[in-house]
């Protein structure tokens, strides 16, 4: 997804990237992402980890009720919200905070918007973000900064089948792209190790959503995120190309029913992976940042 990368697609407009980025979502978090955050976090049942600091990256959009299943899990972590857009943070506070009169405003357990801890997390959560950054790499850079040492990062984002049926109606029908190319999940895997990240794991699950209608369809599709392809239509359309776009969907994406409904599929890629600690190769002079020494020495040596 970088344009100096030959080995992923360059396919992310980046400034439209960055807009959606920045976008107040006009209702709730995507019922897509809600359900994906509580399958990946039951995935958290086999890492025997307890960390004592966790932060949720993008949670407005990542999931609120996901939020809500990770702090009952880990009650007696300090949670910490990371909102990337200045934009999002008071609707995430809003969204996220008790109000002062309930029972759970006054149990604990409520997000922390300040910045995490220096020495980072011990598990940065990170629902259905990375295949709308502009920038993925550097965003795995940045979760690695943020993550502790020995800490662990979780996160899930559509792989590279979601919407095949959408794309290869536009591709039938002559148009442009009908979304951005989406990563596969061993080139997450390479990243994550560039990045620092240690023993990655990854895994992928195929989830095929319905609709009675095309209007049902494109209305959640939207609320999931855009077409970043700098190849997309770059102007509005009209009523006679929705009219064939309408049309078209009920018969190219049919549901295995036979009932008419609308059939489109999504390649869900959830990945985990660890911080270890800091490794410098030694020589007549060597630089490392504060953070590192500290991890370093609380692991008792240098390593070679």
């Amino acid at each position: 997804m970088s344009a100096v990368s030959p080995q992923r697609p360059p396919t992310i407009d980046a400034p439209a990237a960055e807009r959606w980025g920045r976008a107040v979502p006009p209702s709730g978090s995507p019922w897509l992402h809600e359900e994906i955050g509580r399958r990946m976090e039951d995935r958290l049942q086999w890492i025997k980890s307890r960390p004592r600091t966790w932060a949720d990256w993008a949670p407005l959009r990542g999931g609120l009720e996901a939020h809500e299943l990770v702090a009952r899990r880990y009650r007696d972590a300090t949670a910490y919200v990371v909102e990337p857009a200045p934009s999002l943070v008071q609707p995430a506070a809003k969204a996220l905070t008790a109000p002062w009169w309930t029972a759970r405003r006054w149990q604990g357990g409520q997000p922390n918007f300040e910045a995490p801890p220096e020495d980072g997390v011990d598990l940065l959560w990170a629902n259905m973000a990375l295949h709308m950054a502009a920038d993925p790499e550097s965003l795995i850079r940045r979760w690695h900064r943020l993550v502790a040492t020995d800490g662990f990062l979780m996160f899930s984002c559509f792989g590279p089948d979601t919407l095949q049926e959408l794309r290869a109606l536009y591709e039938r029908l002559g148009w442009p792209p009908a979304s951005h190319e989406f990563t596969d999940m061993h080139d997450w895997g390479d990243m994550l190790v560039g990045a620092g990240f240690a023993e990655p794991v990854m895994d992928m699950e195929r989830i095929v959503l319905t609709w009675p209608t095309p209007e049902a369809a494109l209305a959640e599709l939207r609320s999931l995120g855009r077409n970043l392809h700098p190849a997309r239509f770059p102007a509005l359309r009209g009523k006679a190309w929705r009219s064939a776009l309408h049309e078209a969907l009920p018969a190219f994406a049919a549901a295995e029913d036979g009932e008419g409904r609308i059939a489109l599929t999504f390649e869900i890629i959830y990945g985990h992976a660890f911080k270890p600690a800091p490794r410098v190769a030694l020589s007549a002079e060597s630089a490392v940042s504060l953070r590192e020494m500290r991890s370093m020495l609380r692991q008792g040596r240098v390593s070679d």
